[in-house]
């Protein structure tokens, strides 16, 4: 007498027909499949033992099922994204949710590099100078309007330029009658003192330390006494006063204006 040989689920003999074990015990194929395998998300129905079942957060699907909810393309070998839960290829997702590069007008792929500046976005090698149009990628730039520049196009083109050596100043600097200078170029004509944040005063156009002006330009008149001389002007040292508050201006720093002198108070008031 032969053994039975029965699918443990709806018993029915298994002799000469297809089957599956699982934990040791045998089942026919229709049995297996409906007690074993996994519902399609996207059709509903069974994913047979010889499907090809593809798995995503807890989602089971078959190939032909797994396919980019906008433009329908297969996903089983190619890469996705899901978004609200649809899953959406590469092409579909960066057309409608990824940032366009404003140079290339070209859509800046998920993971690429790419800067973002004034509520826009480039391609790293999209944003570039526009004078010398090298990629300005991480280094520091400046804006002008609707351009960008790397530090030293910038400075060649519109940075002012020393009044003495002609070279671009990038940052701070002095004015002197209405004319840019560095700090270290901004000299006492004499004795070549540095003048930025410094008492001076001038003659002939040219600054002077207040030591030097006085030195030079302090002179002896008939009376015995020294006098002050500026600009073709003299003054004994007892009238070298402002013409605003009469406070001395010897040894101190004195500011013209038209035929008055000024103290430098005084002269930042009537500047106010």
């Amino acid at each position: 007498m032969t053994d039975s040989f029965d699918c443990d689920s709806c018993k029915e003999s298994l002799y000469g027909r297809k089957y599956i074990q699982s934990d040791d015990r045998p089942y026919c194929i229709p049995c297996y499949d409906n007690l074993f395998s996994n519902t399609c998300d996207e059709c509903k129905e069974l994913i047979g033992h010889d499907a090809r079942e593809l798995f995503y957060e807890d989602r089971h699907y078959h190939e032909h099922c797994f396919r980019c909810f906008r433009c329908d393309h297969s996903l089983a070998d190619e890469p996705f994204t899901s978004q609200d839960d649809e899953l959406l290829c590469n092409d579909c997702y960066c057309n409608e949710f990824s940032s366009k590069c404003v140079a290339c007008d070209k859509v800046v792929m998920p993971g690429t590099r790419k800067l973002e500046y004034g509520g826009s976005t480039w391609h790293e090698g999209c944003f570039i100078c526009n004078s010398c149009n090298q990629p300005i990628g991480s280094k520091s730039f400046i804006p002008d309007k609707d351009e960008h520049y790397c530090v030293s196009c910038y400075e060649d083109k519109f940075a002012p330029r020393c009044t003495h050596c002609k070279k671009a100043l990038a940052k701070g600097g002095v004015t002197y009658r209405d004319e840019p200078w560095h700090k270290e170029c901004f000299v006492c004509t004499s004795c070549k003192t540095q003048l930025a944040g410094q008492h001076f005063t001038s003659r002939d156009e040219s600054p002077y330390c207040i030591k030097c002006f006085g030195s030079l330009y302090s002179k002896k008149w008939f009376g015995g006494g020294k006098y002050i001389s500026f600009e073709d002007r003299q003054w004994h040292q007892p009238c070298f006063t402002c013409s605003q508050c009469s406070a001395s201006l010897v040894g101190a720093g004195f500011f013209p204006d038209g035929d008055k002198i000024l103290c430098r108070e005084c002269n930042s008031n009537s500047n106010l």
